[in-house]
């Protein structure tokens, strides 16, 4: 095996490791990072009108968006998770508006939406840090946990 192979071999085993260790929440802040990378990738290559790259990376925000959508608990989720459902309905429609049209300015508000998502799994994350801390309730209380499944 060639010392490429190796190294591509060991970069794809660590992100397959960094992702099977990862919290939930973070997981998700992640899958932001990567639809609102791809995004401005978009953005920045429909400028010199490079439609392959600009349609590849929008698709593969939607796929972001589709895994998001699969990953919501609608029966325990309650009004979060369908409001976040409706979000990302919304979302993908207009992913595939701004693919259609090759808009800058859609997918500029994509992103937008995506970051204040983002940044609200980040609090979420924190939270959830935060409250690992804490002592275990003792065997006769009842504890509150922070679910991430909406």
């Amino acid at each position: 095996m060639s010392l490429a192979r190796k190294s591509t071999a060991s970069v794809e085993q660590y992100k397959s490791n960094e992702i099977s260790t990862v919290s939930q929440g973070r997981l998700i802040v992640m899958l932001y990072e990567g639809a609102i990378r791809f995004l401005n990738v978009a953005i920045e290559n429909n400028t010199p009108r490079k439609y392959d790259v600009v349609n590849n990376n929008i698709l593969k925000a939607q796929e972001i968006v589709t895994e998001l959508m699969l990953a919501l608990n609608m029966e325990n989720g309650g009004e979060v998770a369908n409001n976040l459902l409706g979000i990302y309905v919304y979302i993908k429609k207009r992913l595939l508006e701004a693919n259609m049209k090759k808009d800058s300015e859609i997918l500029s508000e994509i992103i937008k939406y995506l970051e204040d998502l983002k940044l609200a799994w980040e609090e979420i994350e924190k939270k959830e840090k935060t409250s690992s801390v804490v002592p275990m309730p003792s065997a006769g209380s009842r504890g509150t946990g922070l679910s991430l499944q909406g």
